[in-house]
């Protein structure tokens, strides 16, 4: 069973250092746009320097030739998971791919994000297919391209497994404890339940990061997702 992954939700490098001090163990941490805009490269460095693996979670989208470029510079930073939006089409993740040849980098696709609800896909996409169906198009079309995976709710992480087959990863965030505000995220599951329904990955922020006893959280909920609990 993989680790949790904690998103590291701080906005300097002295928050992520003050954190990471609690634990005597390697992680597996997630640093999104916030802190890697705010911290850059450096910040991915001192962490793997640390020995814990990295999700790079900058979700690129643009033109194939920019994103390809972009991933051979990322790629230089040997993390161990990176994406893209699948949004951007086809040919845009097969250039990321390709920028990525010769790493050991994961490479996933965003699908839906877990703020967006069926009503808003529609009327701000302008997509009227269900929620499911357009997760698992983007799954499919991810998997063509060659890259490792998706990023997508638990909701979709089984029907994902059927179609794609189990060695294609389902990382899903909005993972939280039963006992946990489910904040901006909509769609929403417990370690159990991610456990269950087919999730590859679980991604934790706040039910951690904000956790009086930071470690303590996270071997209860590593505990929950391996079933152990």
């Amino acid at each position: 069973m993989n680790k949790p992954i904690i998103a590291l939700d701080f906005a300097s490098k002295q928050q992520v250092e003050e954190f990471l001090a609690q634990f005597s163990e390697p992680l597996f941490v997630k640093v999104g746009m916030e802190l890697y805009f705010q911290e850059g490269p450096e910040l991915v460095r001192s962490i793997k320097l640390q020995g814990h693996e990295v999700f790079l979670d900058l979700k690129l989208h643009d033109i194939p030739n920019t994103v390809e470029s972009a991933m051979r510079g990322l790629a230089k930073l040997e993390v161990d998971m990176v994406n893209v939006h699948a949004a951007g089409g086809l040919e845009m993740m097969k250039a990321a791919k390709r920028g990525l040849s010769g790493s050991n980098t994961k490479l996933i696709a965003v699908t839906q994000l877990t703020s967006t609800s069926e009503e808003d896909m529609h009327e701000d996409q302008l997509v009227y297919v269900s929620l499911e169906e357009s997760v698992l198009h983007y799954a499919k079309r991810a998997m063509q391209a060659g890259l490792d995976g998706v990023v997508c709710s638990v909701l979709e992480a089984g029907s994902i497994g059927e179609a794609c087959g189990p060695d294609f990863l389902r990382v899903t965030p909005g993972i939280r404890p039963a006992a946990v505000s489910a904040d901006d995220q909509k769609r929403v599951a417990t370690p159990a339940e991610a456990q269950a329904k087919g999730s590859t990955h679980i991604v934790v922020g706040r039910a951690i990061t904000k956790a009086g006893n930071p470690s303590e959280s996270y071997a209860q909920i590593a505990a929950e997702w391996s079933g152990q609990s």
